[in-house]
């Protein structure tokens, strides 16, 4: 016999549930759950520019009218009787003249105005005409006169501040049911608008006064600015920059480059990134009690302000700048290391050079961090009203002013609308000076950022 071996017969082929070309079901699934997750990512990212977007349209339509104001250009008469009783043209003398006499004189100069233009409105009081104008506008002349006594006895125009309630008439704040049941105003006070609006003695202009003025008092909405607090936080980022930059880089180069691996360097490391996760009203209590109770600084001076502000600042920057040092490649240390140079020279010719655009980053980030901080500013008592500008660092440092944070808090707390529509435009100024900052941060790094 012989042994056969039986014929081999291949199996019946099956549809390709096998081939790389062909999905299955469990394929199918897995795609299907990655279109979900990226239409989920789509949704996300729509959903937070969409309230970006309503976040930031809202806040410009609140604050475009701060930079718009109205104003009244009615001739007024500068009685010498009045403004000059003693007749020496002595600004000394003058400045005794209350501002009370100057209302006086632009009261009158409204009704002889009125008279003039055969302007005339039924119903229409002294009382109307006198709260027609703001409380600034009568400052605002006599400023004029004593910067220049040669006025007295002249017949000035003067654009004039008007009240925030005529003002918000044309800017859409204000309308006449209003007005009937504002004590503040009346429906003839917005008639009276209307006619000289007509008449071209009232235009809403660009407002510059709402950069460079200082706080108003709650009478005053109309006159309030920013100056003060635009010199503040201007101020204090200079602290934070002069002392939290060579601080944060200093300690960031010996912890990353020259101090040993133990137990103490752990630690130090633990508590830098603890402390850039301590919420910013600590930092505040911390300025409070070393820098005003301890040191004995004053309270709402630009110089506790850039000292607490600089602790805030401290972690941020070294956890930046311990990142920028170690992306910078080992074989850069080594090669310096090769031809010679020693571990200073290895770190500051060449390590922190290539290291600079990450920590020049950092530090603006950290800064523009600083920059929209309240809360710990109001500890150390910089929600004070504050209207005079301080002087020049380094004695304006020690003056009492305000920042652009505290200013928004500030007028946000306040009772007139006017208020209202100054801290959203203080927002509109705040986020300009951030994305100026963020912009450059952007800048020096693919300025500067090498790729290896």
């Amino acid at each position: 016999m012989t042994d056969t071996t039986p014929d081999l017969v291949p199996a019946p082929a099956t549809p390709a549930q096998n081939s790389l070309l062909v999905a299955d079901a469990r394929t199918r699934r897995r795609n299907a759950a990655e279109t979900r997750f990226r239409a989920y990512g789509i949704i996300a990212i729509g959903l937070a520019i969409a309230a970006l977007v309503w976040l930031l349209s809202t806040i410009i339509a609140d604050g475009a009218g701060a930079f718009r104001q109205t104003y009244a250009t009615i001739p007024v008469t500068l009685d010498a009787a009045v403004v000059d009783p003693k007749g020496n043209r002595d600004p000394e003398e003058m400045k005794k003249v209350l501002t009370l006499s100057y209302d006086k004189l632009l009261i009158t100069g409204m009704q002889d105005y009125l008279a003039q233009e055969g302007i005339q409105i039924a119903g229409l009081s002294d009382q109307d005409v006198k709260g027609f104008l703001s409380d600034q506008a009568k400052a605002n002349l006599r400023d004029a006169v004593l910067a220049d006594p040669a006025l007295v006895g002249e017949v000035v125009t003067v654009p004039a501040l008007t009240s925030s309630r005529i003002d918000g008439y044309f800017k859409g704040r204000v309308t006449a049911e209003q007005a009937a049941r504002d004590s503040k105003t009346s429906p003839e006070q917005l008639q009276l608008a209307d006619a000289l609006h007509a008449n071209g003695a009232l235009e809403t202009r660009f407002n510059s006064d709402f950069i460079t003025n200082a706080d108003a008092s709650e009478t005053r909405p109309e006159a309030a600015g920013l100056g003060v607090a635009i010199l503040g936080s201007a101020y204090m980022m200079l602290i934070v920059l002069v002392l939290a930059l060579p601080i944060g880089v200093a300690a960031s180069i010996y912890l990353e480059e020259f101090a040993p691996k133990n137990r103490l360097t752990d630690l130090i490391e633990v508590n830098i990134a603890n402390l850039a996760a301590v919420p910013s009203i600590v930092y505040g209590i911390l300025g409070l009690a070393a820098f005003i109770n301890f040191m004995g600084l004053p309270r709402s001076a630009p110089i506790v302000g850039g000292l607490v502000l600089t602790l805030m600042t401290l972690p941020t920057i070294i956890i930046a700048t311990r990142a920028a040092l170690k992306a910078v490649p080992p074989s850069i240390r080594d090669a310096a290391l090769g031809v010679g140079a020693s571990r200073m020279q290895t770190v500051f010719h060449h390590v922190l050079p290539l290291a600079m655009p990450g920590i020049l980053t950092g530090t603006i980030i950290g800064l523009a961090h600083a920059l929209g901080e309240t809360a710990p500013l109001l500890l150390i008592g910089m929600v004070a009203f504050v209207q005079d500008y301080p002087d020049a660092p380094p004695a304006g440092l020690m003056d009492p002013t305000s920042a652009l944070p505290v200013q928004i808090y500030n007028w946000t707390r306040r009772a007139d609308p006017a208020f209202f529509e100054r801290a959203a435009g203080a927002i509109i100024v705040l986020l300009v000076f951030l994305l100026i900052m963020n912009l450059a941060a952007i800048w020096l790094r693919r300025r500067f950022e090498r790729r290896w």
